[in-house]
């Protein structure tokens, strides 16, 4: 009994030293734990930092929102401050799906009524309320949908008709988008802009990729600026002292030497040409050589910048990334070369037709030739023989320095990305006499163009000039591009002259080559070319008929040339009339519109500023506009402007639509003949979407004059050059 209670005993003491030695052991750890928590406190206090990580900026940075103020790109004028290209936000819709999406506040921020938000989108989007139920219901779980090519492209207008429907899960990403309001307007000239995501900035950013987009694409560029303001834990913005604020720099603008109007002109006929005749292509220049400045300049193929139709097929700027053997307009040039050496010999005879030289015979385009004819009537015949001998004459260490002066194989420097520099083959003698009417020397046309400055200038060559000046986001100008000098080929004003009569007697229809060039009662000399296509699987050049370069230079006005006009056309594949014909077609008339400009000594587009309308009466608004030039075009049955298409102090060409909206129901008009400009002055005042083919002036459109415009319409417009 005494053993059973001394066990017991003993029992119980084992059991209270483990109670004892475990509670110590669970205070030791409590203990331990509370010191670690408390040193980390502390570290945490007086370092205030957790993994490299400041906590002090970690804590500010939940309450201060970091806004980004976007930059514009800078606009591109033409001469007169007309916009070529500018600035044009466009938007992308979607809808977040995902229900887990919620706010701080619980709110929902995924479509809630999938119903009533496809009715609503549907009066806004160019698509059904089944349409947009589908996207609303994918086959497969997604987070978001977007709403395919109908949910893109979105004007501000429509964004804020969507916005204030207020409907949960709708949002918009913002695209930056160039506007290019004339189409097919020197585009290869003027470029192309389009957004590209910027990884340091997680933002797509407007980037030049052609013309001068691309060369002056960081002029054209601004720097967007930034605000840094402290928010509430609701994020409401509070007032605070450390508010950081920089504002956006806007890119600086470019103003051409192209003028509008001009510009509209040679497109409209190189379009004409290119649909009767099909050439594989046309390029054609207007330049004023006294100066260097491109007036005119544009190609086929070509593309519309606004639509990107035909850039895939037409991405080279042929004026100055192709090279080709120029023909006989390369006459002028050893012409003057000749005369300016001392061996022009007018009135000594040659036996035209054919000449051998170095083993190679080398003929007349009118193989029989003309018999024995004096060199004066070589450049108005075109005679190749004719200016063999005249090289040889002079010599090929003569004419070697000539084309050296007249900076042949050499870039222009012209504002243009991908100039190249052509060759000049000069090796042996049928080299060096080949080169002599054009051939066995690869040229582009810029460089053309300078050569046949000096026949504007005394002898004195002058860079191809495109951009006029540039100037800063308040229009004041901060670079001004001068008349650059680049040679004096020739050196004599009796050079000149000389060259001068002969381009006169080109127009002759007895001896000349260019009678269907000749304008009746004007001042002007022009130059045919006629250049053979080498043959690009090699062994010699092309046969048939149309597989040439037919070419044409013209200056105005002889006694003091000032203007020059060049056009090439490259085999045409319905060569339904002589070159000759086809090329007049757009020369002549083009040449017309030069010399009244030349005679009036004015562009014959004057831009003038678009006043502020707003608030004004239907009535004074017109009055204001028609003292102006302009015509207005009212939309809504009110009499007060509310709002105005085109921006107060917005410069226009004379002539111009100016689009006013005013109260009241707003009646479909006849858009009949209207621009591409118009349209899209329509569609941002009444918020109707507006899908646009073709490009030139409008034919048709799907909803007739007159009728009544629903805020849910939407109006198919077709454009035709």
């Amino acid at each position: 009994m005494n053993k059973k209670k001394s066990n017991l005993k003993l029992q119980k003491s084992k059991a209270h030293d483990y109670r004892f030695t475990v509670g110590r052991i669970l205070q030791l750890a409590v203990a331990l734990v509370f010191l670690v928590f408390m040193g980390r406190f502390l570290y945490l206090g007086i370092s205030k930092t957790i993994n490299g990580e400041n906590l002090t900026q970690r804590t500010s940075q939940l309450y201060r929102r970091n806004t980004v103020i976007k930059a514009s790109r800078g606009t591109i004028y033409d001469r007169n401050g007309l916009a070529i290209a500018e600035d044009s936000h466009l938007y992308t819709i979607y809808a977040i799906l995902d229900k887990s999406s919620i706010d701080y506040k619980n709110r929902p921020e995924y479509v809630v009524n999938k119903e009533l938000t496809a009715e609503k989108l549907a009066t806004v989007l160019p698509l059904s309320k089944d349409q947009i139920l589908k996207y609303l219901n994918p086959t497969r779980k997604a987070f978001q949908v977007q709403f395919g090519s109908g949910g893109s492209g979105l004007t501000k207008a429509q964004k804020n008709k969507i916005e204030k429907m207020k409907l949960p899960g709708i949002n918009f990403i913002e695209t930056p988008s160039r506007l290019y309001p004339n189409g097919n307007f020197a585009s290869h000239i003027v470029g192309l802009a389009q957004p590209e995501y910027n990884s340091k900035t997680g933002s797509n950013v407007l980037v030049g990729t052609m013309g001068l987009e691309a060369w002056f694409n960081k002029t054209l560029s601004g720097k967007d600026g930034y605000t840094i303001s402290s928010v509430d834990a609701s994020e409401n913005q509070i007032a605070s002292k450390n508010r950081v604020y920089k504002a956006a720099k806007n890119g600086n603008n470019l103003y051409l030497t192209i003028d509008s109007q001009l510009q509209s002109f040679l497109e409209t006929r190189l379009s004409m040409v290119q649909e009767k005749y099909n050439p594989v292509s046309m390029t054609a220049v207007v330049e004023d050589m006294k100066t260097g400045k491109i007036l005119a300049a544009s190609q086929r193929p070509t593309f519309n910048p606004q639509t990107k139709k035909g850039l895939t097929s037409s991405y080279r700027d042929i004026l100055v990334q192709d090279t080709y053997e120029p023909g006989s307009v390369f006459k002028i040039l050893t012409m003057a070369a000749v005369v300016n050496s001392g061996n022009y010999h007018p009135n000594n005879y040659y036996s035209s037709g054919s000449v051998s030289v170095g083993g190679a015979t080398i003929y007349d385009w009118q193989k029989s030739g003309w018999g024995s004819i004096p060199y004066w009537q070589a450049f108005a015949r075109s005679s190749n023989t004719g200016f063999v001998h005249m090289e040889q004459q002079m010599g090929a260490k003569t004419w070697k320095k000539y084309l050296n002066r007249f900076r042949i194989g050499k870039k222009t420097g012209v504002t243009l990305p991908g100039e190249q520099a052509g060759i000049l083959s000069f090796g042996t003698v049928t080299d060096q006499a080949v080169t002599s009417f054009g051939q066995g020397v690869n040229v582009n046309v810029m460089q053309m163009m300078q050569a046949f400055s000096s026949l504007g200038n005394n002898g004195q060559m002058v860079k191809p000039q495109l951009v006029e000046k540039i100037t800063d986001s308040d229009d004041k100008v901060i670079q001004g591009y001068q008349t650059k000098k680049v040679g004096s080929p020739i050196y004599s004003a009796k050079t000149r002259k000389i060259i001068v009569d002969n381009m006169k007697r080109v127009l002759s229809k007895n001896i000349g080559t260019g009678a269907a060039y000749n304008i009746s009662g004007q001042s002007i000399g022009v130059k045919t070319g006629t250049a053979q296509i080498a043959n690009p699987k090699g062994g010699g050049y092309l046969t048939g008929d149309n597989n040439y370069i037919f070419s044409v230079v013209g200056i105005t006005p002889r006694s003091n040339p000032r203007y020059c006009i060049y056009i090439t056309m490259k085999q045409p594949r319905r060569m339904s009339d002589s070159a000759e014909t086809i090329l007049s077609s757009i020369f002549k008339p083009l040449m017309n519109r030069v010399i009244i400009m030349s005679k009036n000594d004015t562009s014959p587009a004057m831009a003038v500023k678009v006043p502020n309308l707003k608030e004004m009466t239907i009535e004074t608004a017109s009055s204001e506009l028609k003292g102006l030039g302009l015509n207005l075009v009212k939309l809504g049955s009110g009499n007060k402007v509310i709002a105005q298409g085109v921006k107060k102090y917005q410069k226009v060409s004379n002539g111009s639509k100016v689009f006013v909206l005013t109260s009241g129901k707003i009646s479909m008009p006849n858009m009949e003949n209207w621009s591409l400009t118009d349209v899209k002055q329509f569609s941002s005042l009444t918020g109707i979407k507006i899908s646009t083919s073709g490009s030139g002036k409008v034919i048709k459109q799907s909803i007739k004059p007159g009728k009544t415009i629903k805020s849910n319409a939407k109006l198919k417009v077709e454009l035709k050059e």
